[in-house]
């Protein structure tokens, strides 16, 4: 397994990032001992950086995964607090949580531009504080957007950038694939370190994986890419494929094979976009936002590529 370092932080993670939320009550809801025992093969194959937030729910399975664990790990989590104290809150409970004296990264999440981090500043101030007292070793923001990466690489105070990114450009808010290409090498030539989000797409590139993977992993700036994991399978599937190793047949059609459905988040807010997109008529609005019929659904993934929050998934 290849490492980098994080812009100027000085803290070495792994060219794959274990991407903790596939394994939580979010989306595949495994048993904490089961989750714990995917990040533990990920850890074991040389990959030291796990991602999550505190929305994830996925604490419980970090602490699992790495009791005992002799090696480094490093560790991002994220919060949607925007107030000193709501912070404060996030980051104690994620201490508390997984045992740590500290979290390496911690990061304002999915912010769009600069008047969003703006609102969110008081919650920054305090991030600022607790790094000082060595509670955190970098902060930054997520975003979907190509506008976040923008605002974030100009604000001095932020070490860390964490940008959606992926040969189709699905998700991507404010611009194109090149638009977000552009505005992550200009964050990098501020110093900023990076690791990528969603180069599979939410699920929707997994036919396209090896060379979904390959896209990002040809992308200079990105010293690290966030996979979302839920079997061993995959952990090894991802692993070959980072390492630049070949990815036996056997291995492929496990991964290949597993079963897909349809996933919508509940911050769903039933604009239509998905709906109108579907060719299928698998979808529909029910109660303020959208549902599917499995038995009309394709998953072919093109309904999200027109949703404006992300929320559609093939998981």
């Amino acid at each position: 397994m290849e490492y980098r370092i994080l812009g100027q932080t000085g803290i070495k993670v792994s060219r794959l990032c274990f991407g903790a939320l596939t394994v939580g009550p979010l989306q595949a809801a495994l048993p904490v001992d089961k989750g714990a025992a995917v990040i533990r093969r990920a850890l074991e194959a040389g990959v030291n950086f796990i991602d999550t937030a505190e929305c994830y729910q996925t604490y419980p399975y970090i602490y699992e995964a790495t009791r005992g664990w002799a090696g480094e790990v490093v560790i991002a989590s994220k919060s949607y607090a925007y107030s000193w104290q709501g912070m404060r809150q996030s980051l104690e409970g994620a201490l508390r949580a997984l045992r740590r004296d500290y979290i390496d990264i911690f990061l304002l999440h999915e912010q769009e531009s600069a008047l969003t981090i703006r609102g969110h500043w008081e919650a920054v101030e305090y991030l600022l504080t607790a790094k000082k007292e060595g509670l955190v070793r970098a902060i930054g923001v997520s975003t979907h957007s190509v506008e976040g990466v923008r605002a974030a690489a100009r604000i001095a105070e932020f070490d860390i950038i964490h940008p959606i990114i992926n040969i189709a450009g699905i998700g991507i808010q404010g611009g194109t694939r090149e638009d977000m290409l552009a505005a992550i090498a200009e964050a990098a030539s501020f110093g900023k370190g990076i690791y990528g989000m969603k180069a599979l797409g939410g699920g929707h590139l997994i036919p396209r994986a090896q060379e979904a993977l390959a896209f990002v992993l040809g992308i200079p700036q990105l010293a690290s890419v966030a996979v979302g994991m839920r079997t061993v399978a995959e952990v090894d599937f991802n692993v070959a494929v980072f390492s630049g190793m070949p990815v036996p047949s056997g291995l492929w059609a496990r991964v290949g094979r597993q079963k897909r459905r349809l996933h919508i988040e509940d911050w769903c807010r039933g604009c239509g976009s998905c709906v109108e997109r579907c060719g299928a008529g698998a979808l529909f609005l029910t109660g303020g936002r959208a549902a599917v019929d499995p038995l009309k659904c394709r998953l072919c993934g093109y309904c999200g590529t027109v949703c404006p929050d992300f929320c559609i998934k093939i998981v």
